[in-house]
């Protein structure tokens, strides 16, 4: 069974940092691009930040550039998350997801896995 399970999330007070952290289980993602997303009450899910099957090419939501990185380690089936100077407005649940293919995407149709994700909270 293909699993994804995010941990990491917290409450954190604005400008702290959290750091995320996706395992993934039942078969191995090294040769797809790996994505986070997140959802804030009342809103849509949001494209944050992907990377490419090897972890050499990212890409950020404008939202979240120069405060985030995402890596990867393979040999763990891992996927990170570093989040820096956090706002109140990053206030979501994340989630990780696993794509079909071995670039980095910011539509989530292109994604094909999902994990059930992990609460972020961040005060004022």
């Amino acid at each position: 069974q293909v699993q994804l399970v995010e941990s990491g999330g917290g409450l954190v007070q604005a400008g702290g940092s959290l750091r995320l952290r996706c395992a993934a289980s039942g078969r191995t993602f090294s040769s797809v691009g790996m994505g986070w997303f997140r959802q804030a009450p009342g809103k849509e899910r949001e494209f944050v930040a992907a990377i490419s099957w090897s972890g050499g090419n990212t890409y950020y939501a404008d939202s979240v550039k120069g405060r985030f990185t995402i890596s990867r380690d393979n040999a763990k089936n891992t996927v990170y998350l570093q989040m820096n100077s956090l706002k109140p407005e990053d206030t979501a649940v994340y989630y990780c997801a696993a794509s079909h293919g071995s670039t980095w995407y910011v539509n989530e149709y292109e994604y094909v896995y999902w994990g059930q994700g992990t609460q972020v909270t961040v005060s004022s």
